[in-house]
């Protein structure tokens, strides 16, 4: 991989990268939309990343499907794919790893405290490897994508970090990977989380500004479903995800919830009327 990156950009082509941990979806496929427009050249990897999941997590079972990910990557006109193992990223004796101090101390940070440290460490070594210009990573991930904007800007990286917009299925549940686990019955609860979003932007496009009660509003739309089990809901600055209490200019709501089995995430802009 390498070696073909040092190739293009020798030939003076321009890499654009979409890193993904495979089990492609929509929301994948249109990051890859962006990158085609812009760079000579498409990369994707492929890899589930070991050292952002926790003891308990889903590593395991978390959803695989190669050779189907590889033929969406040639539909998309990707012009390599970088599918390393576990071994060749993290050989025997590996020990380094890249922490972030403040970003990580918010949102999924607070109860998946290994998760930031493992996603700036792959995405570091991906950089290296894949030598891109630009890479894009979705805003769904918007926790995510701040970090990643954070440890390129900290490390001096000539890289441009491209966001791109969060893609829902048709009935507003954010895509997802893990959405395959979800059963039929599990399907409404997990659909409270677009509807308490939805509900939280209308009040705050009408006037509402008072946090507490539009955090109140959305809680109990969602608590209304025995299965679901809320990690954290806030509303937050756009730029430090530090909570705010009144919302006076464009802001992010963002929450984790757990239903029956499954951790989905999800967020949404609230922007007050003439903000």
């Amino acid at each position: 991989m390498q070696g073909y990156a040092d190739r293009a950009r020798s030939a003076g082509r321009t890499i654009a990268f979409v890193p993904t941990m495979g089990f492609l979806h929509e929301g994948h496929l249109s990051l890859f939309r962006i990158g085609r427009q812009r760079g000579d050249l498409l990369a994707a990897s492929i890899f589930v990343n070991p050292a952002q999941f926790g003891p308990t997590e889903d590593f395991d079972e978390y959803p695989r499907s190669l050779e189907r990910d590889l033929s969406l990557l040639e539909k998309e006109g990707v012009d390599v794919a970088f599918t390393p193992t576990e071994k060749e990223l993290y050989p025997e004796g590996y020990e380094t790893y890249v922490h972030l101090k403040q970003l990580p101390e918010h949102l999924c940070g607070l109860s998946r405290p290994v998760f930031f440290s493992g996603v700036a460490t792959v995405v570091a070594k991906l950089f290296h490897i894949v030598k891109p210009h630009v890479a894009i990573f979705g805003e769904k991930d918007f926790q995510q994508l701040l970090v990643i904007r954070r440890m390129v800007a900290d490390l001096n990286m000539d890289i441009e970090i491209v966001g791109g917009p969060l893609i829902r299925e048709s009935d507003g549940l954010a895509m997802s990977s893990r959405n395959s686990y979800l059963s039929s019955e599990q399907r409404p609860a997990a659909l409270s989380l677009y509807q308490a979003l939805c509900t939280a932007k209308d009040r705050v496009e009408t006037g509402e500004t008072d946090v507490k009660k539009i955090i109140q509003e959305a809680k109990s739309r969602i608590e209304a479903f025995p299965e679901t089990d809320i990690d954290y809901m806030a509303v937050c600055d756009l730029n430090t995800l530090e909570d705010m209490t009144h919302i006076d200019g464009p802001a992010l709501m963002a929450l984790a919830v757990k239903v029956g089995q499954t951790r989905l995430i999800d967020n949404m802009m609230l922007k007050p009327p003439d903000k």
